[in-house]
């Protein structure tokens, strides 16, 4: 940020009286302009024992798999994000059963939620962002091709729970990974 979206002078980077932290203050107006970590919204679709995925038709990792996500809008709830994102990556409908996992990523400023899904019906298809879709039995998810660790924690998580009979709800940190 470099200028103020109130009154366009410049911005500066420093703590504001009684924070802690550096934050963008205007130099003219003094208002502090607070940047939050985004919230990525999505859901696990489930028909029987299989879960949709998508294939991503964009960057970042265009061409690897995920659920379906994506980040919330202003005005929304968290449930409303989940539905609409299922329906434009996945042209899917579904109905939530419950949030399922809270992920923070605090090096990207992000923090991902999923809800449990059920499919509506099979009438889906690749919306917009996604090159095609597609319901997988555990056996055949295709781990080395998950676009993101969120996805794939989630997804562990998910058949974790499967397997003892109950689903829980689940809430973590990723550190970055060092190569």
């Amino acid at each position: 940020m470099n200028f103020c979206p109130n009154c366009a002078a410049p911005i500066a980077l420093k703590v504001p009286p009684g924070d802690n932290r550096p934050r963008f203050v205007c130099t003219a107006c003094d208002t502090v302009h607070y940047k939050n970590p985004l919230m990525v919204l999505g859901t696990i679709p489930e028909h029987g024992d299989k879960i949709l995925l998508c294939k991503r038709a964009i960057e970042p990792r265009y061409g690897k798999w995920t659920l379906p996500a994506g980040f919330m809008e202003n005005g929304e709830s968290t449930e409303e994000a989940a539905l609409r994102e299922t329906l434009e990556e996945a042209k899917a409908h579904v109905a939530l059963s419950g949030l399922f996992s809270v992920i923070s990523v605090p090096h990207v400023n992000q923090v991902h939620m999923f809800y449990r899904a059920r499919l509506l019906n099979l009438d889906f298809g690749a919306g917009e962002e996604s090159l095609e879709v597609a319901l997988f039995d555990e056996a055949d998810i295709p781990w080395p091709e998950l676009a993101f660790r969120t996805i794939s924690t989630t997804l562990h998580r998910y058949f974790e729970d499967r397997k003892k009979g109950g689903f829980g709800l689940h809430s973590e940190s990723l550190e970055p990974q060092h190569s």
